[in-house]
């Protein structure tokens, strides 16, 4: 049973000298031995950038959304350009070698590699998923919790790196632990002028009457790329679409709310900051089928 895979890249940028001249684009490597040296600066600093993607029936889903995305925060960190071809061949490599499931996931990672090499580190890891049935059809507990810095930080202090997906995670890691002190299962965050941002690991969604929304992005969040299927789904039951800011107030006066990510997908808020909210779950039941079946 192979149900983890991991893919090392000999050059994850052309805009780098490769690892082993001549060799092939990728190989495969032991999962469960050392690949990466210990003066890496993704393992000393965190200094590189990740992301997630689903992948259901063997179908990498919003793979190209996750690869520009990828591009915009090796700019963002100033790292070498990702090779998209090198990382696109990798990533489908990867998927081919698992065994068939219904949902499983790659992740990518690209460091800055050893410290004044000049060389980047990338590799993708592609694993058989998790089972988020309870949390889907159940709901999850959600607090809010203030991120520390004004809605405007991805322009007032870009070097925060603010919407980018880097490896630094301590901190998000840190406020899904006082989720679970407080007796929550995540968090979403709330900028310090007061308007909702994102979860550690997801994107806000909510429902009001027939329309869907999210904060949507300029607030130092993420583009999210779950959302965006979310939202291509609505509208296909004809339901409308918006971005607006949010205040904790219009999330509980909110008719459904959802964190959506990649790999868990949609999970349906079911209480925040102590108070009940109502689940929908016909929408929710159909954002996860719609989720699962995408082959993009």
């Amino acid at each position: 049973m192979t149900r983890d895979v991991l893919t090392i890249l000999n050059r994850p940028s052309r805009d780098a000298a490769a690892h082993l001249p001549g060799a092939p684009a990728w190989h495969f490597a032991d999962p469960q031995s050392a690949q990466v040296s210990a003066l890496d600066l993704g393992a000393t600093r965190g200094d590189g950038i990740f992301e997630t993607i689903s992948v259901g029936d063997g179908f990498p889903q919003a793979l190209e959304h996750h690869l520009r995305r990828f591009v915009k925060s090796a700019a963002a960190l100033e790292l070498p350009e990702p090779d998209l071809d090198a990382w696109r061949a990798a990533i489908l490599a990867t998927i081919a070698e698992l065994d068939p499931v219904a949902e499983s996931f790659v992740k990518t990672v690209l460091t800055r590699g050893i410290e004044g090499d000049g060389r980047p580190t990338g590799w993708a890891y592609g694993a058989v998923s998790g089972d988020f049935t309870e949390q889907r059809t159940r709901g999850i507990r959600v607090v809010m919790l203030d991120r520390g810095y004004r809605r405007d930080v991805e322009q007032s202090s870009p070097w925060l790196l603010a919407g980018a997906k880097t490896l630094s995670y301590a901190i998000n890691r840190a406020a899904v632990r006082e989720a679970v002190r407080r007796g929550a299962d995540d968090v979403i965050f709330v900028s310090s002028d007061g308007v909702v941002l994102e979860g550690p690991t997801s994107t806000v969604v909510f429902r009001r009457g027939d329309t869907l929304l999210s904060p949507g992005t300029g607030l130092g969040i993420l583009d999210g790329t779950t959302q965006a299927n979310v939202f291509r789904y609505a509208q296909s039951l004809g339901l409308e679409t918006a971005f607006e800011l949010a205040t904790p107030q219009t999330l509980l006066a909110a008719d459904a709310v959802w964190l959506v990510s990649s790999v868990r997908l949609a999970a349906p808020v079911r209480e925040l900051d102590g108070q009940k909210l109502a689940i929908d779950a016909v929408l929710t039941a159909g954002m996860n089928e719609y989720l699962r079946a995408l082959r993009d």
